[in-house]
């Protein structure tokens, strides 16, 4: 079972690339159980080197944040999965936000439905090598695997690693878990989403083939992975010996989870203007994006 206090500080002094993150260079986060749930605060600042920022992709510079986030420190499943929106999914255990989503939409227009996918390599949003970027408010977040964390926390043995927690309060793990869900003594094997390129060509909006460019290019296939349509599954983990619900981090789509298995916490909500013109959320210099096709 998991301790029901647990206090975890990270205070590591980064890389000279980070020096534009004046007048705080360092990660801080804490993490503690109290009641019924688990606070995080951190000032989302990586624990490890990231890319070169402002780049040609991205005009921002990191800077310092507060974030406060709660969570379930015993979460339950909802009667129905909730799709993820304009928020960030959970938030690593560095305190860095896992934020999948982007702003970008096919002619600017989020009626339409067609979201660019950040990962799709479709679209230049500056990421660096740890899938992450930054937003005009200076915050670094993830739209990947957390390649720099992974490293710092062993990346070189094959092990299930706790990355972080979602908003409804399930753990976020790394690529690898046991063959076996329920068998800890069980191999250890990459998982795979089961998300796969729907066939044929968009009947509408941007037209041509389904090639990943956008969200909607992706269906949920039941059984054509390891994972469910959260990218979760049910089992034990080294911190939950007793079995849990948990999500995945995949290097395929959906990479982040795009549904919640829970209920998310109003602490992940995005306060501030909603998403539109430059400057929003995932959208860093208010550039058209590519036509379909283009990078």
């Amino acid at each position: 079972m998991m301790h029901k206090f647990l206090v975890l500080v990270l205070a590591t002094v980064l890389a000279p690339g980070l020096a534009l993150a004046q007048p705080d260079t360092a990660s801080q986060v804490s993490i503690e159980v109290r009641g019924e749930y688990r606070y995080i605060v951190s000032n989302g600042l990586p624990d490890h080197q990231p890319g070169q920022f402002p780049n040609r992709g991205n005009p921002n510079t990191i800077r310092a944040q507060k974030y406060e986030y709660r969570v379930p420190a015993h979460p339950q499943p909802a009667e129905r999965i909730t799709p993820s929106r304009m928020q960030p999914f959970g938030v690593a255990i560095n305190g860095v936000p896992f934020d999948p989503g982007t702003a970008e939409f096919w002619r600017d227009d989020p009626r339409s439905g067609w979201q660019y996918e950040a990962m799709s390599g479709k679209i230049n949003l500056g990421l660096d090598a740890n899938h992450a970027h930054v937003q005009p408010s200076g915050a670094y977040h993830y739209h990947g695997l957390p390649t720099g964390l992974i490293e710092k926390l062993g990346r070189e043995k094959q092990r299930m690693l706790l990355l972080g927690y979602a908003a409804d309060g399930f753990p976020i793990y790394g690529q690898y878990g046991y063959s076996n869900p329920n068998d800890a003594a069980s191999d250890l094997k990459q998982l795979t989403s089961s998300y796969r390129l729907k066939k044929g060509k968009r009947p509408s909006g941007p037209g041509g083939t389904y090639d990943g460019t956008f969200v909607l290019d992706w269906e949920y296939v039941a059984g054509a992975g390891d994972l469910d349509e959260c990218n979760g599954r049910t089992g034990v983990t080294p911190a939950y010996p007793q079995g849990t619900y948990y999500y995945v981090l995949t290097d395929k789509f959906p990479f982040i989870p795009r549904a919640f298995r829970g209920t998310p916490d109003p602490s992940f909500d995005r306060h501030g203007p909603p998403p539109g013109g430059p400057g929003r959320p995932g959208r860093p210099g208010g550039r058209r994006p590519p036509p379909p096709g283009q990078s």
